[in-house]
């Protein structure tokens, strides 16, 4: 099908959401390459005539947080001309809703809002459900330092979607790519001969990116401090143990006048999140938020014009 471009009110909120327009268009242009695979929608052509107008209402069924507002009207615009289109209300991404809220108002030609409808939803609920989840999170911290952080499990393609999903719930984005952030893991110590040995090497190859080391033990943790380490991911420690490890920390600011900064990581539940960030840690690492987590249930519904 052929994809109209968006107009200039849309591709100015997603870059002010820190999103890139093209990867926004290629993505949504995949989506729909897919509902065309086997040529044009022959449900909705065969019950709409062509110039039926209708408003659709986005409304939300359950309470949340939105994310991908401005996504939805690319989506719509790359379906149906901008001219066509006619957006009459929306929600802030980043705002929380209330069941039977509405999310984003819209009047345009009815074949082109109901062959939209899904991929429309499908990046919608859930974008506003990993804000949602983050936001839980979010409000289990507060009132301590720690926020909460993403990772990169991600599903391919949608990584920047996701990351910003995190941002609407307040949460904070680790590395985008293997190459703007270096993370020293297990497996990286065991090839290298050691945590020191690791970190040593990938800071002499790229001195001007940050590098965060993993560490299991405490003693992992004491050589990640004399090597020089910054960014220190505390892999699977008991609360107890972080309080541990924030105490060597705190110990080596005060000798060496150098702050390192401490992520939790590893079957962190939100549950125990409180616990966790009131040992003093600044992250706490949820794969969760992006890998594993439930949509906000988003309805459309259509009314006559």
């Amino acid at each position: 099908m052929q994809h109209h471009r968006l107009s200039d009110a849309t591709a100015t909120a997603l870059a002010d959401a820190g999103l890139s327009v093209d990867d926004v268009r290629r993505i949504i242009a995949l989506a729909l390459d897919e509902d065309f695979a086997d040529g044009p929608d022959v449900t909705t052509n065969s019950t709409v005539p062509a110039d039926h107008v209708s408003r659709a209402r986005f409304v939300s069924r359950s309470a949340g947080c939105i994310a991908g507002v401005p996504v939805v009207r690319a989506v719509l615009e790359m379906v149906c001309s901008s001219d066509a289109l006619s957006f009459e209300s929306e929600s802030r991404d980043g705002s929380m809703v209330q069941a039977g809220d509405l999310v984003l108002a819209v009047t345009g030609p009815t074949r082109g809002l109901l062959t939209a409808e899904r991929t429309a939803l499908n990046l919608l609920c859930h974008l506003s459900g990993i804000a949602t989840a983050t936001h839980r999170w979010t409000a289990e911290l507060s009132g301590t330092k720690a926020k909460v952080r993403d990772t990169r499990k991600t599903l391919p393609g949608l990584r920047a979607l996701q990351k910003y999903a995190v941002r609407c719930g307040g949460g904070v984005n680790h590395r985008m790519s293997l190459g703007d952030a270096a993370l020293v893991k297990d497996n990286h110590v065991v090839a290298a001969g050691g945590v020191a040995e690791a970190f040593a090497r990938v800071k002499a190859a790229n001195p001007s990116i940050p590098v965060e080391v993993e560490v299991d033990t405490l003693e992992q943790l004491s050589s990640a401090l004399e090597a020089g380490a910054d960014l220190i991911l505390l892999d699977n420690m008991s609360s107890a143990t972080m309080r541990e490890a924030v105490a060597i920390a705190e110990r080596h600011r005060h000798a060496t006048g150098r702050r390192v900064i401490l992520e939790a990581s590893g079957g962190l539940s939100i549950g125990a999140a409180r616990d966790v960030a009131e040992t003093g840690v600044d992250y706490l690492s949820v794969g969760g938020l992006t890998h594993s987590v439930t949509v906000l249930d988003i309805g459309l519904d259509l009314e006559a014009v």
